[in-house]
């Protein structure tokens, strides 16, 4: 008799601490992200797998570096170490030549390793569909265990990175800088389908659009958005043209 398949149910959302509320409604969050998907169309994570163990370790790799960067690394590495079983088989020296150009590769490489082994010793080589189990691993945090969960392993999440950081706060979705205090406040606003793309939508739009030095000229929420609320045609980089002195004006007049 075939085992009764395990219902996969959402992440549970970051335990907010005690944050500001935005003020935004459910309703204006759909209608912000709404905005975003016809902006960046079939956003997805940028990072190349064909399995969840793949994907566990691009992130793991693409920690303050380019998923560029880490697609040209990790076919290789791929094939060297097809599975957890064969990474853990592996030592941090053995590693660190290989990806080396990601940075920070010692401790990428040990992070790697004993990620590796905690799965083949306490999950049967399985990546775990649990956000609990995922956290214990090392290298493993509630932002890189979000991205696998939602990308590779269909239970919903909301990873939260620099570049959803600064969006959402931009924006006024949220009103903290936390990284678990975001994730819960984005969370509270959407429906469990919504949180790994209104993630995906978040980051693709920080890296195109609202760049630390925004594009607000090209934003399709700019008319939803606080900062260009605040700012104006200041958001655009492009401050209105000073209005002319009245005896300026009229001389202007006349001369027509």
């Amino acid at each position: 008799m075939a085992a009764p398949r395990r219902r996969k149910t959402p992440a549970r959302p970051a335990r907010a601490r005690r944050p500001r509320t935005s003020g935004v409604s459910p309703a204006q969050a759909v209608s912000i992200f709404d905005r975003l998907d016809v902006q960046h169309p079939n956003a997805n994570t940028e990072l190349n797998f064909r399995t969840p163990y793949e994907l566990l370790v691009a992130t793991i790799l693409s920690a303050q570096c380019t998923d560029a960067r880490v697609n040209q690394v990790t076919p290789a590495l791929f094939r060297r170490y097809p599975d957890a079983t064969a990474l853990a088989r592996a030592t941090p020296g053995e590693l660190e030549p290989q990806i080396v150009s990601t940075g920070f590769f010692r401790m990428k490489s040990r992070s790697l390793v004993g990620m590796a082994r905690g799965v083949v010793e306490t999950h049967r080589g399985e990546i775990p569909a649990e956000m609990a189990a995922l956290v214990k691993l090392p290298g493993v945090g509630r932002k890189t265990a979000n991205v696998v969960l939602g990308h590779a392993l269909g239970v919903p999440g909301l990873p939260v990175d620099r570049h959803v950081l600064r969006v959402a706060n931009r924006i006024g979705l949220v009103t903290s800088e936390d990284a678990e205090v975001v994730e819960a406040q984005l969370t509270a606003m959407l429906p469990p389908e919504r949180w790994t793309r209104a993630s995906d939508t978040l980051i693709l739009h920080g890296r195109r659009i609202c760049k630390p030095r925004p594009l607000c000229d090209r934003c399709q929420v700019r008319s939803l958005c606080a900062y260009f609320r605040k700012l104006g045609a200041k958001a655009t980089g492009r401050p209105r043209r000073p209005a002319a002195a009245p005896g300026k004006a009229r001389a202007k007049r006349r001369a027509r």
